[in-house]
């Protein structure tokens, strides 16, 4: 009769990277990749951030983009369980915040199930840190109170109703949404979004080759085709993406009335 004790199991930390810079991670982030002796990472982690691993640690990326997938979720899901009830901790590094559009919940759904301890480290998510950098606030008193988040590809198009998701007094942020600009104007201005309605495309946040580019609802398809506009890229709706001088100019008027 064997006397090996089992193998007690590891644990998953979902760990998100924030939108690009390093500088953006937090301490307790920081901390966990440089001490991992495995990451699983996605394919937009800043390789700045990956460098700040250990010189022995395993780094394994399951980087997915638009019809490009190095490893399908359900192959990650068993990665995730397969190494922790092997006795390794593992730290799955994501850009943004694990439980906004990174498939967190999934992933920590599985590891329960699994009986695999596991423990979210949020991060700033692409729509803060890409608002924050180009100094466009989300919420303005004067010009939005409430704040929507939403997938753009087909599928969600399709499948979700956004009205009223956008106009006066909202911000709507479409994240994967660069492919279906044109859908998603055309549905916008259906639902009886206007087509003046000021917008803002935010390429590569917070990263060295950061654009901010700006234009009307009905000009998107446009500005994202004439730009070359890529992924990692958010699209901003809503008031608060009017240029800044027609806002001095609107404050100056409030003033003078």
């Amino acid at each position: 009769m064997s006397s090996t004790a089992p193998t007690a199991p590891g644990k998953v930390w979902l760990v998100g990277a924030g939108p690009g810079d390093p500088d953006l991670l937090t301490l307790r982030a920081a901390r966990l990749i440089m001490r991992a002796s495995l990451i699983v990472h996605d394919g937009l982690v800043d390789p700045a951030i990956l460098a700040m691993a250990s010189a022995s640690a395993r780094l394994v990326s399951v980087a997915k983009r638009r019809s490009r997938h190095t490893m399908a979720q359900e192959e990650i899901n068993a990665l995730l369980v397969r190494e922790a009830l092997a006795g390794r901790d593992v730290v799955r590094l994501k850009g943004g915040d694990p439980f906004i559009f990174g498939r967190g919940g999934e992933e920590a759904e599985v590891c329960r199930a699994a009986g695999v301890p596991v423990e979210v480290v949020p991060g700033i998510s692409a729509a803060i840190g890409a608002a924050a950098a180009a100094l466009l606030p989300l919420t303005h008193r004067r010009a939005a109170s409430v704040v929507s988040f939403v997938a753009g590809q087909c599928k969600g198009l399709t499948d979700q109703n956004w009205a009223g998701l956008a106009g006066q007094g909202r911000t709507l942020v479409i994240y994967m949404g660069v492919a279906t600009a044109e859908a998603i104007t055309e549905k916008l201005i259906a639902d009886g979004l206007s087509p003046q309605m000021p917008i803002a495309v935010i390429e590569n946040a917070t990263r060295p080759a950061m654009r901010v580019l700006r234009a009307s609802l009905a000009g998107l398809p446009a500005l994202v085709n004439a730009r070359k506009v890529k992924s990692p890229a958010v699209i901003i709706i809503g008031e608060v993406c009017a240029e800044p001088e027609t806002e001095l100019r609107t404050l100056a008027l409030e003033v003078m009335q």
